[in-house]
């Protein structure tokens, strides 16, 4: 699978690259520096910590509704380079890391926001619980079964206990996007890269 995920990894860095999101940048947010600065510490929670069964919260979700989708894959690179230097992690680990606690659940999440801006009515309301709450808890709950049917487990666990804290691990970051993306909708709009005071306050 190691083959698949450097693929996987390299389509969504090129993309991200070829669409150069660095033009539309004047500042960014600093709590989207903030997020992106913890992350390599919330992905190594569990070999920080040695419990295995303790799944990290992506946090990538969040860092997606703030940056939008190109932007958040390029981001996300610097991320497994730290890590690198935090952890004992061999390559395929990191990169395991970086596209399923990344680049996976972000594409996801965007493509179930599309849904949710496309075929549900533009309400505060909508994009607040359909974008931050659902569509996070969906794509991480998602990108954990398939990363668990692809990759396995780590020796020892049982796959059932892992799938389990993955989907409390995939609840916990869609309420920590949620709520961070109420307040910001209330306080910060500008913030959201992905809320538009156009679309959504007609």
């Amino acid at each position: 699978m190691t083959l698949l995920n450097l693929l996987l990894a390299l389509a969504a860095t090129a993309l991200a690259l070829a669409l150069r999101p660095w033009r539309a940048v004047t500042q960014l947010p600093w709590p989207a520096l903030l997020l992106w600065a913890t992350l390599p510490l919330l992905w190594s929670v569990d070999r920080l910590s040695a419990m295995p069964v303790m799944q990290p919260l992506a946090g990538s979700c969040l860092l997606l509704m703030m940056l939008g989708w190109p932007l958040a894959v390029l981001m996300l690179l610097p991320v497994v380079g730290l890590m690198s230097v935090m952890t004992d992690l061999g390559a395929a680990d990191l990169l395991q890391r970086l596209v399923w606690l990344g680049v996976v659940p972000i594409t996801l999440a965007m493509g179930i926001g599309a849904a949710v801006r496309r075929w549900l009515p533009h309400h505060l309301f909508v994009y607040i619980l359909g974008r931050g709450f659902f569509a996070t808890g969906l794509a991480l709950g998602v990108a954990g079964a398939i990363s668990v049917a692809l990759n396995g487990v780590p020796y020892g666990l049982n796959a059932d206990d892992v799938m389990l804290a993955r989907m409390l691990a995939a609840s916990g970051d869609a309420f920590i996007t949620g709520m961070f993306v109420a307040i910001f909708v209330a306080f910060r709009p500008q913030w959201l890269a992905t809320y538009a005071d156009r679309i959504y306050l007609k």
